[in-house]
């Protein structure tokens, strides 16, 4: 099972970047997918997942109403579009498969695969 982020890069405050999970060998399916982020010295924290079956989408409160997760069956792709970036959004967004659905937010503990992860900067 692989899992590939891109899409991080420079931003401005106010800005916009769209992140990528590619996934291959995944039953994409039957997994939640999820992103979380890692800024230095701090604790990798989930921001979003797109849970597997019912789709349901599930938000950290900082990012509600900027942040959008997606994703594709016939790509076995996930996208998280983010949007009016905020310095405190910098960090590495790493995108991680969970078999199973999930009712809320899971915690790092729970991913059976973890993609690289992609940098994010924000600048103001």
């Amino acid at each position: 099972v692989q899992l590939v982020e891109s899409g991080g890069g420079p931003a401005k405050t106010g800005g916009s970047l769209k992140l990528s999970c590619v996934t291959s060998g995944l039953k994409f399916r039957d997994a939640t997918i999820a992103w979380f982020r890692q800024a230095p010295g701090k604790e990798r924290e989930g921001v979003s997942c797109v849970s597997a079956h019912d789709l349901s989408e599930y938000y950290a409160d900082s990012v509600k109403g900027r942040f959008f997760i997606s994703k594709d069956y016939g790509e076995e792709t996930s996208w998280l579009q983010m949007n009016d970036l905020k310095p405190e959004d910098a960090a590495v967004y790493y995108c991680g498969a969970i078999y199973g659905s999930r009712s809320e937010l899971p915690h790092s503990s729970e991913v059976h695969f973890w993609g690289k992860g992609t940098l994010v900067t924000v600048s103001s």
